[in-house]
């Protein structure tokens, strides 16, 4: 079993050095691993040199044949070890760091309650990971491109919204449509994964579009920091409403254009798509999606 988790690993990984970082091992025991795997079979999997590890047509091959299986038999395992018949193990998870700290550590608790055999390895980051490759159970965010081998579970719509700190507008008129927008600095958020900031256009409830023409004042990676920059009045900021809600509701930042919004599709839950999902994985998930029915947080996140 473990030669094989080195095996795929280290495929998907093309080095035996990340391919042990992702299983928490050394390299040389997952070079290890992999030989062993290799004399049992009788066959070389891979093509070995200083800089690089590719696979060779007989690598190729088994690993078209395994990697699914392989899934299937770690679920299984996980589901045979759960301690007595409760979900157990480690649930490797990656959310936003704003989203995380705001929606999903307040979680944690009642979870843990429920399920005490679980323990969280939760990664918070703005960047949309490889869940399979990185051997992530769960991923929650918005935009993500569906993979291979992961389906999503729609929570909630992801809109973006324009905010700013109430007395922004004390000494200037605050602007009535997208065409006024010209004449005010804006903040915007990089992306994570292009670097770039994109190009979001505008919509009203009566689904007219227009394009936001706000200034580049700043941009920021974070959309928490964004939201700071504009609460100190620093200029009108383009963030989704998770993180600008708590913003608003303690009333430190205010709607800009409010029958207007950004529309950047919807925020999800990811994990593999298997048969046999492992039980800890399994539990996570219908948590999460009960706890957004309960809290209607899909209704509060919605611009609409």
């Amino acid at each position: 079993m473990i030669g094989m988790q080195c095996f795929v690993r280290s495929a998907e990984a093309g080095s035996f050095s990340e391919a042990a970082r992702r299983l928490g091992m050394t390299s040389a025991a997952v070079g290890k691993n992999v030989a062993r795997l290799e004399a049992g079979l009788g066959v070389r999997l891979f093509q070995r040199s200083t800089r690089s590890l590719t696979l060779t047509e007989a690598g190729e091959s088994f690993l078209h044949e395994v990697k699914d299986s392989l899934l299937t038999i770690q679920a299984a395992v996980d589901n045979l070890a759960s301690a007595g018949g409760q979900p157990a193990g480690m649930l490797k998870v990656s959310m936003g760091t704003g989203f995380g700290r705001a929606y999903m550590v307040p979680l944690l608790a009642p979870f843990l309650a429920k399920y005490p055999g679980i323990s969280p390895d939760w990664h918070f980051d703005n960047r949309q990971v490889d869940l399979i490759a990185q051997g992530f159970d769960a991923a929650l965010g918005g935009g993500f491109e569906l993979p291979p081998g992961v389906v999503a579970r729609v929570l909630a719509p992801a809109h973006r919204v324009l905010v700013a700190a109430p007395d922004y507008f004390q000494d200037r008129k605050a602007p009535t449509s997208p065409d006024e927008l010209d004449t005010f600095d804006g903040i915007f958020i990089r992306s994570p994964q292009t670097g770039r900031v994109r190009s979001w256009p505008l919509r009203n409830r009566a689904n007219r579009q227009a394009p936001v023409t706000l200034r580049t004042r700043m941009t920021m990676s974070d959309p928490e920091a964004a939201c700071e920059s504009a609460q100190m009045g620093l200029g009108i900021a383009l963030v989704s409403v998770p993180n600008a809600l708590p913003f608003l509701r303690a009333k430190s930042l205010v709607r800009v254009l409010p029958d207007w919004y950004v529309d950047g599709g919807t925020l999800s839950l990811y994990f593999a798509a298997q048969k046999l999902l492992p039980a800890k994985t399994r539990v996570f998930v219908d948590y999460v999606v009960e706890h957004f029915r309960q809290e209607r947080l899909a209704q509060q996140f919605s611009a609409i």
